[in-house]
């Protein structure tokens, strides 16, 4: 038997290898190299310097700058993209006329190329676009949204309509999985609506509950390219975010700032997706 698993192992090594070396070369390669020269002065046979670019790095006040906007941002838009994305996935969930229109009209944002993500919102948003545009016919003053205080509630609805429709997937594939007897159990028994939400679909959606939390902190970390595209690699304050002060380190050259950078980001996402798993895994054990 042992054997037999043995030449199925090698075999399956076989498969695997240029996968495996693949992600070797592209990623965990450059990651431990990445890791080395934030520990260095200089890229090319620079000298140890310990912890030195570290400490430059966490006293810059442009990456206090790019970490708070970065939380402020990944704390609003994540609760209310959950919330939002559980709402309709249970309202979508229930025999609703036009349903499968509906469910099609979500996911529509995930199909469509980022480049007309960005032109669709610059219309909206642009010093000569729609909202402006309304607001000189209501004889208002026009106002510069990427360059104002409306420029992080602009990124939140923009990340929040890009990733409503992924969500909702994952929460009705949840929401469906759950067995409709409970449910008329819980009815005869006498128990209302919000008891069987609390009791029933919020804790047999507890798995997939993290997994889009997991999926949806990692995508708030992608919203860079629309911020980008939209307003430059200096943008207003308020979404100058840790992406931007990364790639203004690349485009500097300060590789070692950069590195440095990155491992901390890195170093802060490993963390909270391990105290993530860990809480899901001690909850599961407690359900059974």
């Amino acid at each position: 038997m042992r054997g037999w698993l043995r030449k199925d192992g090698i075999k399956a090594l076989w498969f695997l290898a240029p996968s495996l070396i693949g992600f070797a070369i592209f990623y965990i390669i450059p990651f431990i190299m990445g890791i080395y020269e934030s520990f260095t002065d200089s890229s090319l046979g620079g000298k140890f310097v310990g912890f030195d670019n570290y400490k430059e790095v966490l006293s810059s006040g442009s990456f206090h700058k790019a970490s708070a906007n970065t939380l402020l941002f990944t704390g609003i838009s994540v609760p209310l993209l959950i919330m939002l994305s559980l709402l309709l996935a249970m309202l979508l969930n229930r025999s609703l006329y036009l349903r499968n229109w509906l469910r099609t009209s979500f996911v529509l944002p995930l199909v469509v190329p980022v480049a007309s993500i960005v032109m669709f919102w610059q219309i909206l948003f642009d010093w000569n676009g729609t909202l402006n545009a309304w607001l000189h016919y209501f004889h208002k003053e026009r106002i510069d949204w990427m360059q104002s205080d409306w420029s992080m509630g602009i990124m939140v609805i923009m990340y929040i309509w890009k990733n409503l429709g992924y969500n909702i997937i994952l929460f009705l594939a949840g929401l469906q999985s759950i067995p409709k007897d409970y449910y008329e159990t819980a009815q005869i028994e006498g128990a209302g609506r919000m008891r069987q939400l609390f009791h029933i679909t919020l804790i047999y959606l507890t798995p997939t509950m993290f997994f889009v939390i997991l999926i949806s902190i990692i995508n708030s970390f992608k919203v860079f390219r629309e911020t980008y595209l939209l307003a430059g690699e200096y943008p207003y304050d308020r979404i100058y975010m840790m992406q931007h002060y990364m790639n203004n380190m690349f485009f500097s050259l300060d590789i070692q700032k950069l590195t440095t950078a990155a491992t901390l980001m890195v170093g802060c996402i490993v963390i909270l997706v391990t105290g993530l798993l860990s809480i899901e895994r001690r909850f599961r054990e407690h359900l059974e």
